[in-house]
């Protein structure tokens, strides 16, 4: 179930160089489950089209949501100077989030894909690891991370912190097993998580980053390559806002 409302903001905070946490007050914290996002609109009115925040954490009982994005334009500098008390228009719950599943999972995100696998790993009631990736030492969530979940492997491309290289590197440095891999992150990033999935046998669920328009499937602006026939559109694609944005690594080209 999706609403459409005015939100409270109840806090923000600056986690990291461009990187902004808020928390806002929604209906729609009762019916998210990790893995899905919401659509902000913005207040003065210049851009009819919403910009989609992924679900970084849900918490049902203050009926908040916790969305952890980067600053990259218009949109998301305007939601940077966001205060406690301000309202801003949203609409959610969108997109299917992850399943629950498996009692030995790892979770691996990488950049802004980092925040909506928090979330899962707090809701996952199996043992989890967390591997995460960043460029640098300016990293953010890891103590949140360390907190719910306990294991935690860093990569950062520069070796300032962790494992020097990816998080494909991280798991492969660590030997990692599990029943379950779920994924966040650019591209590439994913291709190498599934290949990792694949060679380990293990089942690994995927969330795709795309430029989304409406966030509903109505525009087609967020197609990835499927390797079947869709429904929809009866050719091999799928809509990340609609029918993702988590996949099951099999069913999409990375």
């Amino acid at each position: 179930m999706k609403i459409k409302e005015k939100a409270l903001v109840i806090s923000q905070e600056k986690l990291a160089e461009g990187i902004y946490s808020l928390i806002i007050e929604t209906k729609a914290s009762q019916y998210a489950i990790p893995g899905q996002f919401v659509s902000l609109y913005m207040n003065d009115g210049s851009h009819l089209l919403p910009r989609p925040i992924s679900i970084c954490q849900i918490d049902k009982e203050k009926g908040t949501l916790r969305l952890v994005y980067r600053v990259v334009g218009k949109g998301t500098k305007e939601f940077s100077s966001l205060a406690a008390g301000d309202k801003l228009e949203i609409m959610g719950p969108l997109g299917n989030g992850f399943p629950i599943e498996g009692d030995r999972v790892i979770v691996v995100g990488g950049g802004i894909g980092v925040p909506p696998m928090l979330g899962l790993a707090e809701a996952h009631t199996g043992s989890v690891i967390s591997v995460m990736g960043y460029r640098n030492d300016d990293t953010f969530l890891t103590q949140e991370f360390t907190d719910v979940a306990g294991d935690l492997i860093i990569a950062t491309d520069d070796g300032s912190i962790g494992v020097k290289g990816t998080v494909v590197d991280a798991m492969e440095e660590n030997k990692l097993e599990a029943d379950v891999i779920y994924a966040c992150g650019p591209k590439p990033m994913l291709k190498g998580v599934a290949k990792y999935a694949e060679s380990h046998d293990i089942k690994c669920y995927v969330s795709m980053e795309e430029r989304m328009a409406c966030g509903v499937g109505a525009c087609l602006g967020c197609v990835c390559q499927s390797k079947e026939v869709d429904d929809h559109s009866h050719v091999k694609n799928k809509r990340v806002c609609k029918d993702g944005p988590v996949f099951l690594s099999t069913e999409v080209e990375l």
